[in-house]
């Protein structure tokens, strides 16, 4: 599958801040990849230079072929982080208008955004304006808007932010629908559930520098399994268990006094079985004994060394 979007050793400077450094990666045509970091990890400062907004210091990119994203802007959608459409302006007649910069004729634009709005349950509210709308609905406007010109490639900043979780599946969707017509969609995020529904690839950053490229099993793989324990348990009595690398434990909330909450890592090629026989020969209060896959928030944490 070929390159929608490739990077090759991309670095951005600031005065003497290096906010990106030596990154480099690809995003194959038609997929929908996660580029996923900390606050401050450099993943703002990569799409600017991805869409020519700001230039890289050092490397080279390639954008649906392009040198320069500035030179295929009209096939690129871009929804940035800070939102912000026409307070008085309908939904209409706002998807049109952008749709109408990226090159498409006002009379489409309009057909497309009625269509469009129709299909994200907006139809009731395509002609209200944009001041009247909830949070949720206006920024289901404002992707549309940034995707009724059908663009190739798809980038999206934060998107899922402040959103609730009607909103967020609602978005779900539609990524999912512009990759199943054929766009390729690369989004930032720092809330791991949502890249872990949606990608087929996650990138990930710490402190400008790439920790991590490949598919979401692959990431996970990054993290230890865990128990998950239930009971009058030490701390101490967990951590002595044979195969625990390490314990977290919390008061279990809204239960009997005392009872306590383990997340127990395990090392490599630690039987949890061996665990759980040893808690029992040595008269553990085990109430609740459940082995743990690691999550990509789990890999996401070890990757970028606790800089979340």
């Amino acid at each position: 599958m070929s390159a929608a979007l490739s990077l090759d050793r991309i670095g951005k400077r600031y005065g003497d801040f290096q906010a990106v450094r030596d990154l480099s990666f690809e995003v194959p045509a038609g997929s929908i990849c996660g580029f996923l970091g900390p606050n401050g990890a450099g993943k703002t400062s990569t799409i600017r230079m991805i869409l020519g907004l700001s230039q890289p210091t050092s490397g080279a990119l390639s954008v649906l072929g392009a040198g320069d994203g500035r030179k295929v802007r009209d096939r690129i959608g871009f929804l940035p982080e800070e939102r912000g459409l026409y307070r008085k302006m309908t939904p209409v007649d706002a998807i049109a208008f952008f749709a109408g910069m990226k090159g498409l004729p006002l009379g489409e634009g309009r057909r497309r955004a009625k269509v469009m709005l129709e299909a994200q349950g907006l139809g009731a509210s395509m002609k209200k304006p944009m001041k009247a709308l909830s949070k949720g609905m206006a920024q289901k406007v404002q992707l549309i808007a940034a995707v009724a010109h059908e663009p190739e490639l798809v980038i999206l900043d934060e998107p899922f932010s402040g959103l609730d979780p009607v909103n967020q599946q609602g978005l779900e969707q539609m990524i999912r629908g512009l990759a199943a017509k054929g766009s390729t969609v690369l989004f930032s995020t720092h809330v791991m559930q949502h890249a872990e529904r949606l990608c087929e690839k996650v990138v990930l950053l710490a402190q400008g520098r790439k920790v991590f490229e490949g598919d979401v099993p692959a990431a996970r793989a990054s993290a230890p399994r865990y128990l998950e324990l239930d009971g009058r348990i030490e701390a101490a009595d967990v951590a002595g268990l044979p195969g625990v690398a390490s314990v977290d434990s919390t008061p279990l909330e809204h239960g009997e006094e005392g009872v306590m909450v383990h997340r127990a890592s395990l090392a490599p090629g630690a039987d949890p079985q061996a665990a759980l026989k040893a808690a029992f020969a040595r008269g553990l209060d085990v109430r609740r004994f459940e082995l743990k896959e690691p999550s990509l928030h789990d890999a996401f944490i070890v990757l970028t060394g606790g800089a979340a």
